[in-house]
């Protein structure tokens, strides 16, 4: 490990690394994540999980990341889906079908306007 030699180099160190947050945060996505548990599965949630990456897909976004996750213990609002945007609170989605996995992308993932009608918890 080297040792700094003068004040210059330390500005140059912290100038790098203001550089490399800056470019993290440019490249932060919006999120979905949609139940992928059991109860999930079993109420529809791959036919909506389809639905919304063939939405995005039409639609040509490539800025949204899709992932899964088990059961969170809502199984009677299953599918659930959240929607989180880069300094917005996640909002989540139940009971969502493909036809409103396609309106959530619309609505919500495109002009940043909330379903309220479908929402089950936002934190």
């Amino acid at each position: 490990m080297s040792h700094l030699k003068s004040l210059d180099e330390l500005e140059k160190i912290r100038q790098r690394a203001l550089e490399e947050t800056r470019v993290r945060q440019a490249g932060h996505k919006t999120q979905i994540t949609i139940g992928m548990g059991t109860c999930g599965i079993a109420a529809g949630a791959r036919e909506t999980m389809a639905a919304i990456l063939a939405e995005l897909g039409k639609r040509n976004l490539t800025d949204v990341v899709i992932t899964q996750t088990g059961c969170v213990g809502l199984c009677e609002k299953e599918p659930l889906v959240d929607v989180t945007k880069p300094g917005k609170p996640k909002v989540t989605y139940g009971n969502v079908d493909a036809e409103k996995a396609k309106k959530i992308v619309a609505q919500h993932v495109i002009n940043d306007q909330v379903v309220g009608e479908w929402v089950v918890a936002t934190r």
